[in-house]
């Protein structure tokens, strides 16, 4: 949803500009993906103080040196919902998804501009610990990553040991098993938590890395492209995983898979670039069921229906 949005306010409810104006009767979008979204209330307004927003960017741009990747990206993401970034490649999805972490100032030469909320303490504050952040805002990444010559348990353990935190080991194998067990993935390893994760097939191993992020409590769960590289059976468990999980913390995925955005998100958000080499920008975000069954915007219909992207 986009920040700063009042659902009841003329500029809440009129289409950008230059759009055209959209026939409330005649969906003109992708109508077979809308009926596989989640059926969710109003946008909520972002602005009313008894709504909990976690996390939340305000005019956020996103630089590789002199070149913006990203240009001034305002969204406002709701405590227990699931936010999908769709768009072609290249328009800098992943960048704002890393930027939300302070995972893109790892990279040589790269920089934000904007501001980064988290529980409305800024991110980027000279006195904030971006180890802290992280810890706060979990990611997940396209390829399962666990550290494959480490055993599951020692997968999981890795997070909060290198938080610090102590406990014996009765403690510890409950951290292990209640985050297993919140990843959909304790049934399939309890006899073998001492083996090597390599030893996971791949959808097993992305819900390790997805248990591994959870170990932690993350107050945010970021998760980019999660089911790219995994068959069709190991997809269905993520987005089932997806949607069991944002009962306990607030989901912000990128994905390419359409139907994807569709079935596991409540709001969408659709990021392009209109010409080549310039930055990406947020072209419209809302329900999900609106933006892919009665978008606002025609650069969204024609992404939502497949004509580009």
């Amino acid at each position: 949803m986009t920040d700063g949005q009042n659902p009841g306010s003329a500029e809440a409810t009129a289409p950008p500009a230059g759009a055209e104006t959209p026939t409330s009767s005649t969906p003109h979008g992708n109508a077979t993906l809308a009926s596989e979204a989640p059926v969710g209330d109003a946008l909520p307004n972002s602005t009313d103080p008894g709504l909990s927003v976690p996390m939340r960017t305000t005019d956020l741009s996103c630089f590789f040196g002199k070149h913006k990747a990203v240009e001034d990206i305002s969204l406002a993401f709701p405590e227990k919902t699931v936010t999908a970034l769709i768009g072609p490649s290249g328009c800098g999805k992943s960048t704002f998804l890393r930027s939300l972490n302070r995972m893109h100032e790892l990279v040589p030469g790269a920089y934000n501009t904007g501001t980064v909320l988290l529980h409305d303490q800024d991110v980027y504050a000279k006195d904030t610990d971006p180890v802290a952040v992280r810890r706060a805002v979990g990611m997940v990444f396209q390829r399962p990553n666990p550290f494959p010559t480490k055993s599951i348990a020692d997968n999981i353990w890795s997070g909060p040991k290198f938080n610090r935190v102590k406990g014996g080991k009765a403690e510890r194998d409950e951290i292990v098993e209640r985050t297993l067990r919140g990843a959909g993935l304790w049934d399939e390893v309890k006899n073998r938590l001492h083996a090597p994760a390599g030893g996971l097939s791949g959808g097993q191993q992305q819900r390790l890395c997805i248990a591994r992020a959870l170990a932690v409590e993350p107050d945010v769960l970021l998760m980019d492209e999660p089911c790219s590289a995994l068959d069709p059976q190991s997809t269905l468990r993520i987005e089932d995983l997806i949607r069991e999980l944002k009962d306990r913390v607030t989901i912000i995925i990128v994905t390419h898979n359409m139907q994807q955005a569709a079935r596991v998100s409540d709001y969408t958000g659709f990021i392009t670039i209109e010409n080549e080499g310039e930055p990406g920008r947020l072209i419209e975000t809302g329900l999900t069921r609106d933006v892919f069954g009665n978008p606002t915007h025609p650069r969204t219909e024609a992404y939502v229906t497949g004509r580009f992207g």
